[in-house]
């Protein structure tokens, strides 16, 4: 069985906005939607970014959780996680007066976001890696204003799952010019639970 959605469109990350994946995911749906908002006007106006500072023990950033740490525009950049594209795509919904409310679906099983989602045919946004690559653990930052401590997963990566079939998951993967492509459902599921089961669905109200 294959269930992929037709029509969704396309955004490439290379070049512009090189660690921008989670904002041109997002990006990608929003089109999708019919909604006329630009991914720089998406990062510009909705997700919060706060620089990082230093290096090695020294190094203080942001919380990925609550905002973009640097920029997407800046290839040192790291990145954010879903609960700042669940907020940040809710807003736009207010904004725009749209009938459709983000919900953070992380620790939601795949299968499941298939069934809810793809099945019904809304793209969901998914956390993996850069070309299902293994992650590993990056840079150690205290977190800004607090004495916590944040531990980053490099080659952290955003996509938009697009469907299924029994071996397969599609993706519109915005990295390297990929466009549409595959991955092995194994791998998939590897990688999104590295990455801490996050994924961001879209519903209508």
């Amino acid at each position: 069985m294959l269930k992929l959605i037709k029509n969704v469109p396309y955004i490439d990350q290379s070049g512009r906005w090189p660690t921008g994946c989670e904002s041109v995911s997002a990006g990608m749906v929003l089109q999708y939607l019919g909604l006329p908002l630009s991914v720089d006007d998406f990062i510009m106006n909705y997700i919060p970014q706060e620089e990082y500072s230093g290096e090695g023990e020294t190094m203080v950033g942001a919380d990925p959780n609550v905002s973009f740490v640097g920029s997407p525009y800046d290839e040192d950049a790291y990145g954010c996680y879903a609960p700042v594209i669940t907020k940040a795509l809710n807003q736009v919904f207010d904004d725009k007066k749209a009938g459709f409310k983000a919900v953070n679906e992380t620790d939601t099983h795949l299968d499941r976001l298939c069934s809810e989602y793809i099945d019904n045919d809304m793209p969901v946004i998914v956390w993996a890696s850069i070309d299902m690559k293994p992650t590993r653990i990056g840079p150690v930052w205290k977190i800004a204003g607090t004495d916590d401590e944040f531990t980053w997963l490099s080659n952290e990566h955003c996509l938009l799952m697009t469907g299924y079939s029994e071996d397969l998951f599609y993706f519109n993967d915005p990295h390297g010019s990929l466009g549409s492509i595959s991955y092995p459902r194994d791998l998939v599921f590897e990688r999104h639970h590295e990455m801490l089961n996050m994924a961001v669905g879209i519903k209508q109200i």
